[in-house]
């Protein structure tokens, strides 16, 4: 039997055992009576879904941590269905989110003194802090770890968090961070760990790269290469391709780039929407320039921008780097057409030498070709105009925002002064000095009375005037509630945004999500709900 067809029974094979796997937990869950067992159930379902269904992993952490709050004593089972929470954001790089239930954990354990889930919550929050880019506190937690394991004399774990240490400092600090991993490449010699030595040779790699070392670059990468021909996992595989292909891109091997570059996207195809695949296919896009050869680029780049957008790194705006890559593209294949044309009018004059009655049908050609010239310019200047219609309302969008933000800032003052106002005439003896301050409370009320999200509608559909007009049609039963959240949907905010405009907690937002989405009929969940409200703009 050929080798792929082995492959591809051994991939469904695993799949089926996967699924049938679930199944059975499940079922276990479904029969499940007592409370302790069900949370145990609902964190190995989510466990086995972690990848392939993040969703549905979700949910079963969410009933997980609902059975607990049932419980005598919720912080039993709280602490680990947190971490497990927290790692399943971390899986799709949602780091903000990662940490707060990292930190919830931490507190619990903190709480119980449990010194051995310390340990691992310090090491988890470390690594968050750092990808967070917080390094002062990713040190401060790394120390405690560091101080922790060489108590107990673990060295596969002193080794880690060397290496981690190391990975803190590569940016600011290459002589540090070579130190740290040189430190736990030592340790690493007596332990024969696969995966913890194909982390520090390509952390070694990474450093001398920096330094421009590319003899022992090239040794420690060498290194690298060999532990991929043993179990380790595909993430990390992953790993030691894209940094090898970022070493290639830097020599300007660009062939040797591409080929890494890709065998790392390809072990990350199940979790296509990351950080690490973003910088693997922006590999791909520079070596592809680097080239010249445009057409793949501009592939790469849509990907790359995709990918991007869907992880809300930067406003989804137009990039100028991809237009420009774009212009020089189509700036090529019109020069190749202009090349082509020419030759084909070279043609045409040999034949208008014979035939006097051609010249007539040239000089139609010529007239046809500068209407289409013509008709293409002016649809080259419509599509300036609109965009810098999309620009103008953008701009109007951000003002709305803002103006939001702000009476929700003075709200939240006037309230403060008003309880600030109200302790200090509890405390006042004269009478004129409490009637002069229920005349300036009676004021400030009033000024705190003003509907604010009445006047943001106002301002709202004086921007986009068809849209509560379109909305009220379609869905004649929103509450005002709902229809504040469509504004701000339509306006591309994420739940985080819109939890610090409203000041309901993120979890709320989603919630409100969740609810609209049924009163507005959106079953199907491949139909996103801003795109929906966005075509509701349409006159």
């Amino acid at each position: 039997m050929p080798r792929f067809l082995i492959c591809i029974f051994f991939l469904f094979g695993s799949l089926c055992y996967s699924q049938v796997s679930v199944d059975k937990l499940i079922d276990s869950l479904n029969l499940s009576s007592t409370t302790e067992k069900k949370i145990d159930l609902c964190q190995k379902i989510a466990l086995e879904l972690k990848y392939s269904d993040w969703q549905r992993a979700n949910t079963y952490l969410e009933l997980a941590e609902s059975e607990a709050n049932k419980t005598d004593n919720p912080d039993k089972y709280l602490g680990p269905i947190y971490d497990d929470i927290a790692s399943l954001y971390y899986s799709k790089d949602v780091f903000d989110v990662t940490l707060d239930y990292y930190l919830k954990a931490y507190n619990i354990y903190e709480k119980a003194n449990n010194s051995k889930a310390l340990a691992k919550s310090e090491n988890n929050l470390s690594i968050v802090y750092a990808r967070l880019n917080n390094k002062e506190k990713a040190l401060e937690h790394f120390q405690n770890v560091y101080n922790n394991l060489k108590q107990k004399n673990d060295s596969l774990g002193l080794a880690q968090i060397l290496n981690n240490m190391g990975t803190l400092y590569l940016e600011q600090d290459i002589d540090s961070a070579l130190n740290y991993y040189l430190k736990s490449y030592t340790i690493s010699k007596s332990l024969n760990n696969d995966n913890l030595s194909a982390y520090i040779y390509t952390n070694l790699a990474r450093a001398y790269m920096t330094k421009d070392d590319t003899l022992q670059a090239n040794f420690y990468f060498k290194k690298a290469l060999s532990t991929t021909n043993t179990a380790i996992s595909d993430p990390l595989k992953a790993f030691v391709f894209h940094t090898l292909s970022q070493h290639y891109l830097k020599q300007q091997e660009n062939d040797s780039a591409i080929i890494y570059a890709k065998k790392a996207v390809d072990l990350m195809e199940n979790n296509y929407y990351t950080f690490n695949n973003q910088d693997a296919i922006n590999t791909l896009y520079k070596a592809y320039i680097n080239k010249e050869d445009y057409k793949n680029a501009v592939n790469y780049f849509e990907a790359f921008n995709t990918i991007r957008d869907s992880l809300n790194i930067e406003e989804k705006a137009v990039n100028v780097e991809r237009l420009k890559l774009q212009q020089e593209y189509k700036t090529r294949a019109q020069i190749q057409e202009l090349k082509d044309s020419k030759q084909r009018f070279k043609y045409l004059l040999i034949g208008l030498s014979l035939v006097a009655g051609i010249l007539a049908l040239s000089i139609l050609l010529i007239k046809y070709k500068n209407r289409i010239t013509k008709n293409r310019l002016e649809k080259k200047l419509l599509e300036a105009k609109q965009q810098e219609l999309r620009q103008s309302l953008d701009a109007k969008n951000k003002v709305l925002i803002g103006k939001a933000m702000t009476e929700m800032n003075r709200t939240d003052i006037i309230n403060g002064i008003l309880e600030d106002l109200k302790q200090i005439k509890l405390k006042a003896v004269k009478k004129e000095t409490q009637s002069a301050i229920d005349f300036i409370l009676k004021r400030l009320q009033r000024d705190l009375n003003t509907d604010i999200w009445k006047e943001f509608e106002v301002s709202f559909e004086q921007v986009h005037k068809s849209f509560y007009k379109n909305l009220n049609k379609a869905h004649p039963d929103l509450t005002p509630k709902d229809r504040r959240l469509c504004a701000l949907l339509f306006l591309d905010l994420t739940s985080k945004e819109i939890s610090q405009i409203t000041g309901q907690s993120f979890k709320a937002v989603e919630n409100a999500r969740t609810r609209l989405r049924k009163k507005l009929d959106l079953t199907n969940e491949k139909i996103n709900l801003s795109t929906y409200l966005n075509s509701l703009s349409v006159s």
